[in-house]
């Protein structure tokens, strides 16, 4: 939601605390929080906080607990290179052993006196004069010479605007604000949305709702999921073999990086329709019944949307008691869901499996830059960022997992380590050569912008035939994904250099 900053404790009345003094305050404590949290230490950068606003670490994996929530990428690809998890139990880690491997980062670093939780930004503000970063949380104050965001690309879940859902009588909730209290057995569930979120979860819901009636706004292609698990005897080798694992991670490295072959550059289409084959032979062998099976056909190619790996989910459609609905919904009442066509299905529980707010975040309402330059006011045509990471107008501020940070074909985590290096270049450099202040500057952002955009016209995430989430609902272009390899990414960030950008000497 965007919800404006609150008062201060000094507009309530009550006495003004104390500001900390970091030299790096950091906004987020999940996957990219953390990892610049190490990554500062590493460098010997000690001086630096970490705010999150929620009673735990994690990020996504913290908030997305639903039944079957697990990653789609290689635990080997998923863990950070700095920081290897030699121990996942499957191929492909759930989401509780995520959070655990997130919460051991934090012990086997020694971050936790540098958390600060319970912790929700309210303002971040750059002082000209000072030369700082001022944020503001719930009753506490943070200067900073630095500022990192690392909010996340998906933190903020999108809530559709169904008329009369706040009518409804029974259980409503997002599958990244799973109610643990909900006994949904025997119950009618309404599981409104199928994307990443809802294959995982349908198959648990089925095994022990009433009744289970799934909401298809339009059908996505779905691969087999290759996932085994993980015997005691290899997780044993990959603790005590360093090379081992490494070799591991390098062939899944390379193995992922190639399937960019489907999505862009000048043979995707070649590729993607290979793909999309294999995806309707595993649609064809789950599902025999031809109108079930039309229904669950996409009418745009592999890849325009997220593309969805299960071995359940198709099963699960067929089961008796589920319903797939592909009537747009009308309205919710106190106990149904009604469609568009009049037929009105009761339901006791409802499930939101719709995705996230990506090209909005609510954090950008509440951080202010050059001249009182909100960053929701520099994004009113479109998020973007030089490399990702920095902002015009925004003075020695690092944005994590930001515009076009999001891959289609391989683990964010590589894109994030990226960035990271990137970062702790620069602020060694600045260090070494005795620079206060660092801003991109605007003709540089647009050169980047114009290349970025230039390659993303010649993948499936444009020509693709869908309207996803990956659009900019305002432009209609692609600020959600990079649009080329790892590999190209890793070598545009690799050093960071001045030109481009406006510079400040220390004082003396």
């Amino acid at each position: 939601m965007n919800t404006p900053p609150g008062p201060g404790a000094e507009e309530r009345g009550h006495a003004t605390p104390p500001a900390e003094e970091h030299h790096v305050v950091i906004i987020g404590a999940g996957l990219s929080g953390l990892g610049a949290a190490i990554r500062l230490r590493q460098a010997g950068i000690e001086d630096f906080v970490v705010l999150e606003r929620s009673h735990d670490i994690g990020g996504t994996w913290r908030d997305n607990r639903y039944p079957g929530a697990a990653c789609d990428v290689p635990g080997h690809l998923y863990a950070y290179s700095f920081a290897p998890a030699p121990s996942w139990r499957s191929t492909l880690p759930t989401a509780q052993e995520i959070h655990g491997y997130l919460r051991r980062c934090v012990s086997d670093f020694g971050l936790g006196r540098r958390l600060r939780v319970n912790n929700e930004v309210r303002e971040a503000r750059w002082d000209e004069t000072e030369g700082r970063w001022h944020v503001r949380t719930d009753g506490h104050r943070y200067l900073s010479r630095f500022l990192v965001m690392a909010t996340g690309l998906l933190s903020e879940p999108h809530v559709p605007e169904l008329p009369g859902l706040s009518t409804f009588r029974g259980p409503a909730f997002h599958t990244a604000r799973w109610d643990a209290t909900c006994a949904w057995a025997g119950k009618r569930v309404a599981l409104i949305g199928t994307g990443a979120s809802a294959v995982q979860c349908a198959p648990r819901l089925a095994a022990s709702a009433g009744a289970l009636d799934v909401y298809q706004r339009s059908p996505a292609w779905v691969l087999p999921r290759l996932r085994r698990p993980v015997p005691a005897v290899e997780r044993s080798a990959y603790r005590h073999i360093p090379h081992l694992r490494r070799l591991a991670r390098t062939g899944v490295y390379w193995l992922r990086e190639s399937w960019l072959l489907c999505f862009a550059g000048p043979a995707h289409r070649w590729f993607g329709t290979a793909v999309a084959a294999l995806a309707g032979l595993h649609l064809r062998r789950q599902v025999p019944e031809a109108e079930l099976r039309r229904r669950l056909t996409p009418s745009y190619r592999l890849g325009c949307k997220r593309v969805l790996l299960s071995n359940d989910y198709y099963p699960t459609l067929r089961r008796a008691g589920v319903r797939l609905v592909t009537d747009s919904i009308a309205e919710i009442t106190a106990d149904s869901v009604v469609t568009r066509d009049g037929t009105a299905r009761p339901a006791d529980v409802i499930v939101l499996a719709t995705g996230f707010t990506v090209d909005e975040p609510a954090v950008a309402h509440r951080v202010t830059g050059r001249a009182g330059r909100c960053l929701s006011d520099a994004w009113s045509g479109g998020m973007a960022a030089d490399r990702n990471i920095m902002v015009p107008g925004f003075p020695n501020m690092f944005l994590l997992l930001g515009p076009n940070s999001g891959l289609g074909h391989t683990s964010l985590t590589l894109l994030l380590e990226a960035q990271l290096d990137y970062v702790v270049d620069c602020l060694t450099q600045l260090a070494r050569r005795r620079l206060a202040e660092v801003d991109v500057l605007p003709e540089t952002l647009e050169a980047f912008s114009d290349r970025l955009q230039r390659h993303m016209r010649r993948t499936v995430w444009v020509r693709g035939g869908c309207h996803s989430w990956y659009l900019d609902s305002r432009t209609g272009s692609n600020t959600a994904v990079w649009p080329r390899s790892v590999r190209s990414y890793r070598r545009l960030t690799r050093h960071f250099r001045t030109d481009g950008h406006r510079v400040r000497a220390e004082d003396r």
